[in-house]
């Protein structure tokens, strides 16, 4: 996997990428665009930042489809609807401010050669052996964290259920972001544990690749909002859930739905979606309180033996979301994880973690070159 960065100096715009090269010819790319900010307000530095999209997907040359967009912004219930006239699909637009000084950043999934159509507010990428639908930026402005978590599950559900698909068996990872997860985070976690339980989705079974952290929803009466990865075409057995028990502990010791990590196996290639992983060992006990150093070394050892179990290093990391509590601690911890994880498109954003201990977490996706008979190619 090449991974490389291009800075635009005119438009003051840097572009770090993954580029994963396939022989069944459906290439996959992670992009995620910084722009400076200049002091410029943010009308400026999105018009930069599109402008500089449009010179990167000319410039890769190639039919790249943007299968998902995601936005990170200073202000949501401003910005949100400047975005929009930007894009012609679905894409997600969340409040977790990048730590770069800018108003927004920008990680785009591109796939070569996909048909991509939205259809009923769902990105759908068609390829020949399978079918991949972001559902993403789904709100509900009605009742408290637990109602609205509800209300959103089993609008996702009903969505998968109109394409034959199901939470248990189609869905490959979810975000939630909660407004003001300090306080509002144990209502979503309730909601989901009894939503998961209707769904099949227990200790027993498995439940699903997932990130919970803060982040605002443009609606300012919205304190969730829902994002997701489904795919059809999987076979049994594809999927395969990811634990690192020397490092970490089941979450559902600590009443928590979700797995730390899935692979999903292709006859060409291996993905993993790593849950956001912290500072955290196999007693389900945060490691070095109060030491961000400490923690960020233990999150990325974390992050490390998960991809371990789906035969990936950390080399093979395509794209990484790193989350801080507090903002001061980015020059500590940026030049950190440079070191640690080279090249890999990396964005740093402002979200506390879902226990205050917790000064950082970091989520990825990883693509490897793989042969696994049994199942269809990606393509």
């Amino acid at each position: 996997m090449k991974k490389q960065f291009i800075y635009y100096h005119d438009i003051d715009v840097k572009v770090e990428y993954s580029y994963f090269t396939s022989e069944t010819g459906k290439d996959e790319a992670h992009v995620i665009l910084h722009v400076a900010s200049k002091g410029d307000l943010f009308e400026k530095q999105l018009c930069r930042l599109e402008k500089g999209t449009e010179r990167f997907l000319g410039e890769l040359g190639h039919e790249m489809n943007i299968a998902m967009k995601r936005y990170f912004v200073s202000d949501s219930a401003n910005q949100a609807s400047k975005i929009k006239n930007f894009n012609s699909y679905d894409t997600s637009i969340i409040q977790q401010p990048p730590l770069d000084g800018s108003k927004v950043g920008l990680w785009i999934y591109l796939i070569k050669g996909a048909h991509v159509k939205v259809e009923e507010k769902t990105n759908c990428v068609y390829l020949s052996n399978y079918t991949l639908f972001f559902d993403l930026g789904m709100q509900n402005n009605s009742g408290n964290s637990e109602e609205q978590t509800r209300a959103l599950l089993e609008e996702y559900e009903n969505r998968l259920a109109k394409r034959g698909a199901t939470l248990a068996n189609n869905c490959l990872r979810t975000w939630f972001y909660v407004r003001d997860v300090d306080t509002q985070y144990q209502g979503m976690v309730k909601a989901r544990r009894e939503n998961f339980v209707n769904e099949g989705l227990t200790e027993h079974t498995h439940y699903l690749a997932s990130t919970g952290i803060q982040g605002l929803p443009s609606d300012t009466k919205a304190i969730l909002q829902l994002g997701a990865i489904g795919m059809l075409g999987l076979e049994e057995k594809q999927q395969k859930y990811l634990y690192a028990p020397t490092h970490l502990n089941p979450t559902y010791e600590y009443g928590v739905t979700f797995e730390r990590g899935t692979a999903v196996y292709f006859k060409d290639r291996t993905h993993a979606y790593i849950s956001g992983t912290a500072s955290i060992n196999n007693k389900g006990e945060v490691v070095h309180v109060g030491d961000i150093v400490g923690q960020t070394k233990r999150m990325v050892e974390n992050v490390e033996e998960l991809l371990k179990e789906a035969d990936m290093k950390l080399d093979d990391i395509a794209q990484a979301i790193v989350y801080l509590r507090d903002l001061c601690d980015y020059e500590i911890v940026k030049p950190m994880l440079t070191s640690l994880l080279g090249n890999t498109p990396l964005i740093f954003t402002l979200a506390p973690v879902c226990r205050p201990e917790w000064l950082i977490e970091m989520e990825c996706i990883g693509i490897k070159k793989s042969y696994t008979e049994e199942f269809k190619s990606f393509s």
